[in-house]
Parts: C-alpha cells; structure tokens; sequence
C-alpha cells in the first residue's frame, strides 16, 4: 500500500484533532444434514419479540372488553399510547474457522477434512459498558450451550450514569484456537440492549485454503442477503446457518445467478435444529455457476448465515474468504475498504485463463422484475474517479452482474451504486498479480452509514486499517481504542469532504496494552466505514464491513378506544 493510503487524511488540510470518547444518539428437504453442536440455552434473541407480543396481546385484550360495553352515541377514540418493549440479550453468532471440503459433489451436504498445520485461529470479543462504566454480564458460549469463556460477571447494581462525559469501559476476551462456531452474548443493562461485537479471524500460510479470512460475529435474523458466492470449476462455496435460539428454523434459500434466477428443490425447507450448524454445499444446488447471490429467509427460529468461499487454481492456492451478509436490497448501496492494487499487473493477471475473479470488481444483484439502470462511483483519497463507460451498468431485473475494477488505479476506496430499481451490492478486493503465486481475495459487503458508538472487534495480530468514506457532503469521524485490559482511550476526530476516502493504519497497542478494539462513531453527512486486514509481507487480505450500533429503548404503539 502506498504512504497516502496509509495516513489518516483530512482532505481539509487540518490534523487531526484528540478528544475523550463520547456516546450519544446517533419445500423439500436436503438429502443430508451435517450438524454440529446441541440445543441452545441462548434464550435472549426472541425475549424481546415476545415481550412485544404479550403487550400488543394485552392491548387487544382491552378492546375485547370496552366492546362488551353499550357504546355511547359518537364514540370515543384514546390517544395512542408508546409501550416499552424489553430489551433482550445481545448476541453475536460465531462461524468456525474455514475447514477444507473432502470429495466430488454428490449433494448439498458438506463432508469436511482437517485444514493445514499452519491454520490458525482466533475469536476477539469486546463488550461495551454503559455510560457510568458498567459493562453488562457477558459470555462466550458454544453453539450448543457449553459456557467457553466469562466475559464479565453481572453486576450486582447499575449506577445511574452522572451529568458530563461517559466514562466508558469494557469486557475483553480472546479465544484461540476456535474450533467450532461460537456465541458471544451480553445481557441487557438499563433496559437497553448491551454494545457487543466480536471478530473470528482465520489464517494459514500453505495448504488448499491458504489466505486469510475473517468475520464480524453476527445478531442472528430471519431475512438476509449474500453475495460472492462462485461454484465454478475450483471454486468452493459451502454456506453454514447456525440456529442459536431454541425454536427449529426453516430455511429457504433463492438462489440468483447471470441468467436469472436458479430454481434447486433441494434449496427449500432446510430444517436448522435449534444448537446446531447446517452446512450446504452450493455446488449441489446451483453447479458451475460463477456469480451467485443467495437470499437466506427462515421461518421460526432466526438463524446466521456465512458462505466459506475458497479458490484453487490447479496447484496455486487463490484464497479463502467468510462471505457475510450485506445491506438488504435498497435503491443506494455504499462499500467502503475497497482497496486496489497496480493496475496495469492485475488486468495482465485477469486477462490469464482461469483467473477471471483475480481483479476486482463490483457485484450486483437485482432480485425483482425490473431491470436496474446503476450509476458506480468511485471516491479515493484525493476525490473521485472515473469509471469507464462513465459508471453505468444494466443488470437485469432476477439477475447477477459483475462490473470489474481492473483499469482503476492503484488505491483505497469507497463505492456508492445508486439506481431507482431496488439491488443488492457487494464488492470484491484481490491481492496478488502472478499467476504461479498464492493469491488471496476478499469481499467488501454494502453496508448502512455510520452513526454514534458503533463496536468494532479487531484481530491481536496482522495489519489493521478502519477504511472510512463519504460520498457527498462533509462528515466527521470518530475512533477510540479499546484496550485489552478494558480501557476505553481518547477519540480521534478526522473531517472529511465529501467524495474522499480515508484509510488510517491501526497500532497494535495503545500505551503499554494491546488494542483489542474500537468504539466508532460518525456526525454530519453520511459515513461509511469497514475493518481492512492483511498479513506483511503476504497476499493476505480481508475486508469486514462495520455492523450496526447496538438498538436503544424500543417502544411499540398501542392504541385503545371503544
């Protein structure tokens, strides 16, 4: 990477400038099934739904009763009233690490081997305190329920937090060897959900599945959108849902590829047992298929889902990623922590037979009728740049589009796609541009602008950089690190003009502890932002989008009259 991808731009001119951290408001079944784990004891995740249906059942229980009554003449309406819904247990769902596929494609199901002795692993937790500095009780749990790791204990009080700053805290954890899917959760405190984020981290210098690849632990949910995924020849693609709740999950998956959309029986009514990972071979469903989107929906429990995506080219290792879900689809898609190499070398590596998804590239998925007339923008460290053919591509309405990347300059960026047909995005980054060599790739999920106090989990070990982008406007951004003995350091604030990207380069410590995280949060025009890893000295590289800041109090209208 270049010295000006690696500095904290402020494309004003100005430093940048130190403060304390602050809060604030910003069907048919498969043949087979592999399961790992038993029943979960992880109730948290539907306490909340369930909390919301007792009150709007009682609300209805209200007007049952008044109707018993003679109504006066006219009526009477009573103003609608705001219920609070109890939060429930905060979790982040866990992959396990990238584990090679034995055998030729027969199903859908996955038969795993042992990956190389060089693969390691690592799942990094961070829980955030609330603004006096209570952190809430917090644990690492496997899928099934086995207790791994306190994070923190429940506190026996929570103080109410004082006038003035936050005098934030946190719970830290770090596992490793990982080795099958976890649960990080939190329990609520002040009857707001508890701040959490966790990161699983894989790497392997030899071997089939040679790369690095990591991922957000994520809140399970019930509709959810993944992009990336190739089945052609050498590709592997093995999609895993985890059901951390204790109700069975039914899954349906819609499958998207170049002609439109793949009709699979076997893709309908996948049952997830509750505790358990089911883990889909795609190749079974959808064979030889270069750009796949898969649409994830389940009915009764929520559940997670990653796709382990790994490239062999002959005897060359092309890399191994964890595809996580993105935004839904949306008429603005935005990808940060798209960072390119030399030009000029990797469209000599495209142009070699075989490695067609060796340069980056932008995919979109367009799940409607209707086809999606997409305007691409390009915005890097000195402002925007232009794409060929202007940035305009049409796709399909039911189809999968690839748009490559490989006449852009050598740099760091952020993507905006915008169109008035509703998509799906999802961009890809590439390391490596000679053909005998390892490569490696990852892919950058579209994902919802910054707000305030967002957790951000990092690895202990590699190269760390917080991409961050704004499209249009002016923003300020703010990062303070996290350390591993709980200690919440001074906010860095970068402005920055619209139509720029930043990339600021992480230290592995702050004072004398090691950085086990980042608190996040971004005012003025919309930001975007992603975690961007890599290996020195290596071909490494993975990009991990900055999920969401935990929800506040939540409230549900109820409304009675008679």
């Amino acid at each position: 990477m270049s010295d000006d991808q690696k500095k904290a731009a402020d494309p004003s001119g100005g430093a940048p400038r130190t403060r304390k951290s602050r809060s604030g408001a910003e069907g048919e079944a498969s043949p087979r099934v592999t399961a790992k784990g038993s029943r979960s004891s992880n109730k948290g995740v539907i306490t909340g739904v369930l909390s919301a249906v007792v009150i709007l059942a009682a609300g209805g229980g209200a007007v049952a009763a008044t109707s018993m009554v003679p109504e006066p003449s006219g009526g009477t309406a009573l103003d609608v009233r705001q219920a609070d819904v109890p939060a429930g247990r905060a979790l982040g769902v866990c992959p396990e690490p990238a584990r090679l596929v034995n055998g030729t494609v027969v199903g859908t199901d996955a038969d795993f081997s042992p990956v190389s002795t060089t693969a390691t692993s690592a799942l990094n937790a961070v829980v955030l305190s609330n603004p006096a500095g209570t952190v809430p009780g917090s644990t690492v749990n496997a899928l099934g329920g086995d207790l791994i790791a306190e994070i923190a204990k429940a506190p026996t009080s929570t103080p109410t937090p004082t006038t003035g700053p936050p005098v934030l805290a946190a719970g830290v954890e770090s596992i490793s060897p990982v080795t099958s899917p976890t649960i990080v959760g939190a329990d609520p405190i002040g009857n707001e959900q508890a701040s959490l984020a966790a990161n699983l981290s894989y790497s392997a210098t030899d071997g089939d599945l040679r790369g690095l690849a990591s991922a957000q632990c994520q809140q399970p949910g019930n509709d959810s959108w993944l992009l990336g995924a190739n089945t052609a020849l050498g590709r592997t693609a093995v999609l895993n849902l985890s059901n951390a709740s204790e109700t069975p999950a039914t899954v349906n998956l819609d499958l998207y590829g170049a002609q439109g959309q793949i009709q699979a029986p076997g893709a309908r009514g996948l049952l997830v047992a509750p505790g358990t990972t089911r883990s889909v071979n795609l190749a079974g469903l959808v064979p030889g298929e270069s750009q796949v989107a898969v649409h994830v929906r389940s009915t009764g429990g929520p559940v997670a889902g990653t796709i382990q995506q790994s490239v062999l080219r002959g005897l060359a290792p092309g890399g191994v990623e964890f595809l996580s879900p993105g935004a839904g689809p949306s008429n603005l898609q935005v990808m940060s922590g798209v960072d390119i190499q030399d030009s000029a070398a990797i469209k000599a590596l495209g142009d070699k037979s075989g490695f067609a998804d060796a340069v980056p590239a932008l995919q979109i998925a367009v799940p409607g009728s209707t086809d999606a007339v997409v305007q691409v923008r390009l915005f890097g460290a000195n402002g925007e740049r232009q794409i060929p053919n202007g940035g305009v591509v049409t796709v399909k309405g039911g189809t999968v589009a690839t748009l490559d990347l490989d006449n852009v300059p050598a740099g760091n960026y952020t993507i905006s796609a915008s169109s008035d047909v509703s998509f799906v995005a999802s961009a890809r980054v590439t390391r490596g541009a000679k053909a005998e060599e390892a490569t490696d790739f990852a892919w950058s999920p579209s994902s919802a602008r910054l707000g305030s106090q967002h957790l951000v989990a990092v690895p202990r070990d590699g190269r760390r950089f917080l991409s961050f982008g704004v499209p249009e406007g002016r923003g300020t951004v703010s990062y303070a690190p996290v350390t591993a003995d709980g200690k919440v350091g001074k906010a860095v604030d970068v402005d920055m003009s619209g139509g720029t990207t930043s990339l600021i380069e992480l230290p592995a410590k702050s004072g004398d502890a090691v950085v086990a995280g980042y608190v996040v949060s971004a005012s003025g025009d919309p930001v975007y932002g992603a975690l961007l890893l890599g290996k020195q000295g290596r071909n490494d590289v993975s990009v991990v989008a900055i999920k969401d800041a935990a929800a506040g109090l939540e409230k549900v209208p109820v409304s009675v009259g008679y």
